[in-house]
């Protein structure tokens, strides 16, 4: 034992001076660090301001646009005052024996009914702002506006409103391309999209067909206008739907409630009809007493497993393959006959995996440094979200599930990368070998989002009974409670399995690992496994 230790250092030391080894040290902590800021700093800065023409020659549903585009903005913008009192801001307690004083932003916060309502009729950003300013921390920065991302700009000058849609689509042409700009507050800006509303809208609605009554005739309108007699939106970026489903939302809503008005229904009484409806609550009857309903921690703490299963599966395939690599070069470079002069095949095969399972705790152990740490950061106001996850990660057993199923996960796996790296004399022929093995390893992945809807159906079930696949079912089932059978019945087949394919690795490890010329094919490598020691 003492001498494969002496292997395992070795390993560890060789590969901990590689650059591979502190690229991937850093590069993972460095990608979830930047895919919770990136978002962020894209929508605060790199989005650009978006402006639009909107040509109302009906007269009737510009105000309603304008509208809806305002209240957008409002919510965006209740969005960040909460983001800034969750970052900014202290609680407010109560003096002596009084209860806590009430919080006057309550009100507004994310989730409460009516919390937008609420906000513009008292008034806005201004009316938060003031209602926040006693509870600011000291030196708080001052809150910073979101940026509008779209704003109406008026019709190029020289393009008659009153001209026909078609015209004007084909006046506005160079302005929609780029090639020609437009002024807005004295500003060239590029127009990005531009709303053309035919004058007679009423004409254009589109009905279901009604059952007529007896001996009458259907006066539905079923038939779809053409184009020309359609409301035209044009804009050269086809993948950005959000202007255009605003847009068509408002106008829709108003056209409804044009037809109520119509038909001698209360537009108001309508409106108040459709905002009526049965309060649903989500229940979880494993849950305790008092505390049965299911809220974002409980979804938190469903789908987290899975970022634990891509983790497991990236930290595995990446050292397997550090293993894979580190022999075959060693072999070829007849390191490995020094190595034999000292040492037995079997220390040889255990120090390596020692040492490389050594390297792997390391960089795993540095991105769950990470991990905890960003989510440390960002929930420190920065994040709800952050705080929730991290709250999930220090109350449940995702982190210890972890480490014990990367291990045996990493042993089975490395098992296998041991004995094709001691067969094979290059990369090369190692690569048939290995896209059977990352074929394998590609249904943890295929069925990662699929598993936790059912963690305890019939697919992640049999998986789980698979060695190949118990860690990262079984992590992808963490939180959801799996039988008690299957969660000691899987870990015992899977430490069975592993010590299995240790043994036989350890085998074809000490036959083939001295071995020139043409690789052993599947069948030979088994006949090894079962031949005797002489």
């Amino acid at each position: 034992m003492k001498y494969a230790l002496l292997v395992a250092w070795r390993e560890y030391a060789e590969n901990a001076k590689t650059k591979g080894f502190w690229i991937g040290l850093f590069l993972m902590p460095a990608i979830l660090f930047l895919s919770i800021q990136v978002p962020v700093w894209l929508e605060e800065k790199a989005t650009p301001t978006r402006y639009f023409v909107l040509l109302d020659q009906s007269g009737s549903l510009a105000p309603v646009i304008e509208s809806s585009l305002e209240r957008a903005y409002q919510r965006k913008m209740l969005s960040a005052l909460n983001e800034y009192a969750r970052k900014y801001g202290q609680a407010l307690n109560g003096t002596g024996g009084t209860p806590a004083t009430p919080d006057p932003l309550s009100e507004f916060a994310e989730g409460t009914p009516r919390a937008l309502e609420t906000f513009v009729a008292r008034g806005g950003r201004e009316h938060f702002l003031v209602q926040l300013q006693p509870r600011l921390k000291p030196g708080a920065p001052t809150f910073r506006e979101p940026r509008r991302v779209f704003q109406r700009a008026d019709l190029p000058a020289g393009i008659s409103p009153k001209a026909e849609l078609t015209a004007i689509a084909e006046e506005l042409r160079p302005y929609l391309r780029g090639s020609t700009k437009s002024a807005v507050d004295g500003r060239p800006v590029e127009i990005s999209a531009a709303v053309l509303i035919p004058p007679h809208v009423d004409k254009l609605i589109v009905r279901p067909a009604a059952t007529p009554a007896p001996g009458t005739a259907a006066q539905a309108n079923t038939r779809s206008p053409g184009p020309p007699d359609q409301i035209q939106y044009w804009s050269i970026n086809a993948s950005d739907f959000s202007l255009r489903s605003e847009i068509e939302q408002a106008v829709n809503t108003e056209i409804r409630r044009q037809e109520y008005l119509a038909r001698g229904m209360d537009g108001a009484a309508i409106r108040a009809v459709e905002q009526t409806y049965a309060a649903f609550a989500s229940l979880n009857p494993k849950k305790e007493k008092g505390k049965e309903a299911i809220d974002t921690m409980d979804t938190i703490k469903q789908w987290a497993p899975s970022g634990f299963v891509y983790l497991l599966w990236l930290a595995i395939f990446v050292i397997i393959q550090m293993l894979l690599n580190n022999t075959i070069e060693e072999k070829s470079n007849r390191i490995i006959e020094v190595l034999l002069s000292s040492v037995t095949p079997g220390e040889l095969m255990m120090g390596k995996l020692f040492g490389i399972a050594a390297i792997g705790l390391t960089m795993v152990g540095a991105w769950m440094v990470a991990l905890f740490g960003i989510l440390s950061w960002k929930s420190g106001g920065a994040s709800e979200l952050a705080g929730q996850l991290l709250t999930v990660l220090h109350s449940s057993n995702l982190v210890p599930l972890f480490a014990i199923y990367f291990l045996l996960g990493y042993l089975m796996y490395s098992a296998f990368i041991l004995s094709v790296g001691s067969v094979c004399n290059t990369i090369k022929e190692a690569q048939n070998y290995m896209g059977v093995l990352t074929m394998v390893m590609m249904v943890p992945l295929l069925t990662m989002t699929f598993i936790p809807k059912d963690p305890n159906g019939s697919l992640a079930r049999i998986l789980s009974w698979i060695p190949l696949y118990t860690p990262f079912t079984m992590m992808n089932r963490a939180t959801a409670d799996p039988p008690m059978i299957d969660l000691i019945g899987t870990l015992v087949l899977l430490i069975f399995s592993t010590a299995v394919a240790l043994w036989m690795s350890g085998k074809i490890f000490r036959l083939g690992i001295l071995r020139t010329g043409q690789p052993p094919k599947v069948i030979e490598m088994l006949r090894w496994v079962t031949r005797r020691d002489g």
